[in-house]
């Protein structure tokens, strides 16, 4: 009989699990049987607006994905054909499809060390034809926002904060320093609910717009609300607006964001206790949050001098059956 050897008999280390908590069935099972609802805009779906309204200090309406919410602050911001975007390098792809989609170019800038876009890339692309800067905050921090207002001289801004709920800047929420931003609630995500965003309102007179576009460009909530005695077509739009029974997952998680973060701190503080010595004998580089962030430490990301020092990580890894992919 074959000899397996006993890395080959554990099990798989993957790079996430979605966070369970056991109260997200009651929660969904409410949904079903006591609400009766569904479809989005739903009563568990305001119950987390308001949450994250509180929590960020700015208007929220929860959307079907990030990606949407960024597509979303396209339209809000009338990006359209001929007008400039500066994307950082290092980037997801829907940051930058958010505005070619609106028919915009994307203008690459490079970030530093630490995966952050760079102020001094920004006033070195900005034009006259730029109409948004957007920013990813990479692993749950953020470069220096200060700065990069400066460098964008009053070029409105995009928050990408898929990774980013819970982290802040100077005090603020990550997500509310611009004109406008989307967060993540993709299974990967700190808090989750398997596919589903939120969009974050700074520029408060975006909002009735905003629900217009959700709502494939009716003024449905307003009818909703009472405030008017039917609902027609009013703007362009689409089909935005997050599920009931994933806004019931997401709210289950919201109630006990404060022990799920407290658990990721108590692990990143945990790898880096063990890895940081290791890593820097290597000649790599731990990703660090700027000295005025609070991190939510959504990710324990390393930076290695070369692409074959990296390669090597990974394959040493996954001997061991630990998944470590690259961003």
């Amino acid at each position: 009989m074959p000899q397996v050897s006993p890395a080959a008999a554990r099990p798989w280390i993957p790079f996430n699990k979605p966070v369970w908590l056991g109260t997200e069935i009651q929660r969904i099972t409410e949904a079903i049987t006591v609400n009766a609802h569904l479809a989005g805009a739903g009563p568990f779906g305001s119950r987390c607006e308001e949450m994250l309204s509180e929590l960020l200090g700015a208007p929220t309406l929860l959307v079907s994905s990030c990606t949407h919410g960024l597509e979303m602050c396209a339209l809000l911001l009338g990006i359209a054909p001929g007008d400039e975007v500066i994307v950082p390098a290092f980037a997801f792809v829907s940051t930058a499809n958010a505005f070619v989609l609106r028919g915009a170019r994307p203008v690459f800038a490079d970030v530093d060390a630490n995966g952050q876009l760079d102020p001094r890339e920004v006033e070195r692309l900005r034009s006259t034809r730029t109409r948004a800067v957007a920013v990813i905050h990479y692993a749950g921090n953020s470069g220096d926002m200060h700065e990069l207002a400066a460098a964008a001289a009053g070029v409105p801004i995009v928050e990408d904060a898929a990774q980013a709920l819970g982290a802040a800047f100077d005090g603020r929420p990550l997500g509310t320093l611009g004109a406008c931003g989307a967060i993540s609630f993709h299974e990967t995500k700190n808090l989750g609910c398997g596919e589903g965003g939120a969009l974050v309102l700074p520029d408060a007179s975006l909002l009735e717009r905003a629900e217009y576009i959700r709502e494939k460009g009716t003024n449905r909530r307003r009818f909703a609300s009472g405030m008017v005695d039917k609902y027609t077509w009013v703007d362009v739009g689409s089909s935005y607006v997050l599920s009931d029974l994933n806004a019931a997952y997401l709210y289950a998680q919201l109630e006990a964001r404060e022990e799920i973060q407290a658990r990721r701190r108590e692990q990143h503080e945990r790898y880096a206790s063990a890895l940081v010595a290791a890593i820097d004998h290597k000649g790599g580089a731990i990703v660090r949050p700027h000295p005025l962030n609070r991190p939510n430490h959504h990710l324990f990301a390393i930076v290695f001098g070369r692409a074959e020092e990296r390669a090597r990580y990974i394959a040493f890894m996954r001997e061991r059956r630990i998944v470590a992919p690259f961003h």
